[in-house]
């Protein structure tokens, strides 16, 4: 998937995709001068995030 794809499937903006390849979380691959990520790649990444735990009621 594109950088833009990702940003959408993410629902996160184009810098934060890239600020996730300088950091190393995910790797990003280049064909034919374009920048992608496999959507494996993205969804290993996913699955590996701790789930958000929701506060208890006060």
């Amino acid at each position: 998937m594109t950088v833009n794809e990702l940003a959408q499937y993410f629902r996160i903006s184009r810098v934060s995709a890239y600020k996730l390849f300088n950091t190393g979380a995910l790797t990003p691959i280049k064909i034919g001068g374009r920048t992608m990520v496999r959507r494996a790649d993205a969804d290993a990444f996913l699955a590996g995030c701790p789930r958000r735990v929701p506060m208890a009621a006060a």
